[in-house]
């Protein structure tokens, strides 16, 4: 399967960043977005972070040059309908991206393949709001995406193997490591990082210690190059709650209960490092 171009929905931070080491890796890049005011925020951002590798000469001027040229924007799905691989970049909200993909299903050539990039949400469920579920895959990226090296792939009941291993040979394509999932909730990596992160604001809201105490007993006792409550600023804490409240249902566990603490600061617009308030103030 010849993958050349790819369309992308939802031009936020991970948006973005999937469209910088796609067209980096030399794909052409649609990225679209309702606003287009989000959109050009997203470019201006993606050309931002070539100009600083250009600087510490990480690339070269020509090569940022080319990388931001095959990015273009757009406000229309219905301009998706050329790409060969199209990835659902939206909020972690199933309504939101059901709907979506829904609206992807219908613009999508043949033969192309549509992937989300959901942490936690059920790929066999988002599939099957599809007319062909199998094109479906799961295709998790972790921010910032040009820095973290690791894609999780994942599989719903309906994904054929082709589209399966395409996506994998995408992932490498664009410089990144794979590593295979099942269609569980939180997959792999958010299934162990996400409650322990919501276990670190429970230790906070106890008042065992402060964030600062916190955080540097996990960067220096436990090797983590990051403290749990400055990388879930970095994260978003309404990404975290919604993955917890993901985990929390579809195990049916009490173990997986969001904390009151990461509740009241979502309710309170107290979401991280995008809001410039969180556990810390930026």
């Amino acid at each position: 399967m010849s993958i050349q171009s790819i369309g992308i929905v939802g031009a936020g931070l991970m948006g973005g960043g999937i469209a910088q080491v796609c067209a980096a890796a030399g794909l052409d890049v649609i990225l679209c977005d309702i606003h287009q005011d989000v959109v050009d925020r997203a470019i201006k951002t993606i050309s931002g972070n070539l100009e600083r590798q250009v600087t510490k000469e990480k690339l070269t001027a020509d090569l940022a040059a080319a990388s931001l040229a095959r990015i273009k924007g757009s406000t229309h799905l219905a301009d998706l309908s050329i790409c060969d691989f199209l990835i659902e970049a939206a909020t972690e909200n199933l309504d939101i991206k059901q709907k979506l993909l829904k609206q992807l299903d219908a613009v999508a050539k043949p033969g192309s393949i549509i992937a989300t990039n959901t942490s936690s949400v059920s790929i066999t469920k988002l599939a099957a709001c599809l007319s062909q579920p199998e094109r479906l895959v799961g295709m998790h990226f972790f921010n910032p995406v040009p820095v973290m090296a690791l894609v999780e792939v994942i599989r719903g009941i309906q994904t054929s193997n082709l589209v399966f291993d395409a996506t994998l040979a995408l992932a490498e394509r664009i410089g990144k490591t794979s590593i295979s999932a099942k269609n569980s909730p939180g997959f792999v990596v958010n299934r162990i990082l996400v409650p322990m992160i919501n276990e670190a604001i429970f230790v906070l809201q106890e008042g065992l210690a402060s964030a600062e105490e916190i955080d540097a007993g996990m960067k220096l006792g436990a090797n983590h190059p990051i403290g749990p409550l400055a990388l879930a600023d970095l994260i978003g804490l309404e990404t975290l709650l919604a993955v917890m409240e993901v985990l929390h249902r579809d195990f049916n566990d009490p173990k997986y209960r969001p904390a009151l603490l990461l509740r009241e600061m979502v309710d309170a617009g107290y979401l991280g490092r995008k809001t410039k308030q969180g556990f810390y103030t930026y």
